[in-house]
């Protein structure tokens, strides 16, 4: 079978950049791992990559295969090497190293989330607008291809009008007295966790395949450990383990999300749940390749690569059924559609610092409630 058959059989749409992109990744724990995985696996060149220290930086280049380890961010964003500059780092660092990428003219992929304050996730999705580069925040569950078959169904109407939506993000990486992180320092991780680091992967999943915005929210957030001690690391957390909320949205729909870090045994569960006038999706990111459908009279499960899925969907499935996708497959296929974007390929679904502008709104207003006891109203 040839290349181009493959694709053609598989859905497969995208092609490498007609000039490879070289990439320099700010900040080499997991997740930029994760990225170093994905700008190879989308055609670009890993470059160059900085960590803590210049000695840490020059051992994570050999180790990530990357041409050089750059002594800090400063000389990374500026050199001439670098096209597309990632942003791995702890959260406080986040809007500084992306201003600074922007003003040197590098698109950038921020992790979330894109500022730890709403004025500086503001001040960067204008300077982005302004600089005409593309800047991404990765929420990269968009591209699952069963959720991008939930979208088009919604949108389709096949669901009928949505009247719950509903779910759960949940983890137990900090169940314990003795888990710690940067993240439970509000110093490093902003003033929330467990809602800023994963609560707002579900919001923007469900918005994005719903359409619907959510318009006022209630909240409680709930700190399970209040003290921890790792080895040298010790003290008073500062933000919250779990959080719950209600929420009404722009197109009358209803719902719920319970987001933990200390739920024993849940690893990452991300799960949602689309109620419907004629049909109800669910979708379980700890079993991505299917996607639930119920209705009065059946319920059936759609897997990933049935022949009957949407356009976008059978883009991002790039294996024949049975062969599962997972969580490094979005991302490569993010940073693909980011190379594309580059090359002035629009890309449907590509989260921007739009996005993650508009997930720190949504933080801020679980805050502001949590700490009123009240509803609060989120610009749609």
């Amino acid at each position: 079978m040839t290349s181009q058959t493959a694709q053609q059989t598989f859905g497969v749409s995208r092609t490498a950049p007609a000039t490879r992109l070289r990439s320099g990744i700010v900040g080499v724990g997991f997740i930029g791992e994760v990225h170093a995985r994905a700008v190879r696996a989308a055609g670009g060149t890993l470059t160059v990559v900085t960590d803590s220290t210049p000695e840490r930086s020059a051992a994570s280049a050999a180790r990530l295969g990357a041409a050089w380890g750059a002594p800090d961010a400063e000389a990374l964003i500026t050199s001439d090497d670098v096209d597309v500059v990632h942003i791995c780092t702890p959260n406080y660092l986040h809007a500084p190293i992306a201003r600074a990428a922007l003003r040197a003219g590098k698109h950038v992929i921020c992790e979330k989330p894109l500022a730890t304050s709403l004025s500086d996730a503001g001040e960067l999705v204008a300077a982005a607008a302004a600089a005409r580069l593309v800047a991404a925040v990765p929420f990269v569950y968009r591209y699952y291809s069963t959720v991008r078959e939930a979208r088009a169904r919604v949108h389709s109407g096949e669901s009928g009008p949505l009247r719950l939506i509903h779910g759960s993000y949940l983890q137990d990486w900090l169940s314990r007295t003795d888990d710690h992180n940067w993240r439970v320092d509000p110093a490093f991780g902003g003033a929330s966790r467990a809602f800023a680091d994963i609560g707002v992967h579900w919001c923007d999943l469900v918005e994005f395949v719903t359409g619907h915005r959510i318009v006022a929210v209630i909240a409680r957030l709930m700190t399970a450990v209040p003290e921890r001690s790792s080895g040298s690391r010790q003290g008073t957390v500062g933000t919250e383990d779990a959080a719950t909320l209600m929420f009404e949205t722009d197109r009358g729909a209803v719902g719920s999300l319970v987001v933990s870090q200390v739920s024993p045994g849940r690893k990452n569960r991300l799960w949602f749940s689309l109620d419907g006038a004629a049909t109800s999706m669910a979708f379980d990111q700890e079993a991505p390749e299917s996607l639930w459908i119920g209705s009065r009279d059946s319920a059936s499960l759609i897997t990933r690569g049935a022949g009957s899925m949407s356009a976008d969907a059978a883009r991002l499935s790039v294996l024949p059924a049975g062969h599962p996708q997972g969580y490094q497959d979005c991302f490569n296929a993010l940073v693909s559609d980011v190379y594309a974007a580059a090359a002035g390929e629009a890309r449907e679904g590509l989260p921007t610092f739009a996005d993650g502008l508009r997930a720190t709104q949504l933080t801020e207003a679980v805050l502001s409630s949590d700490a009123d006891g009240t509803w609060v109203k989120v610009a749609p």
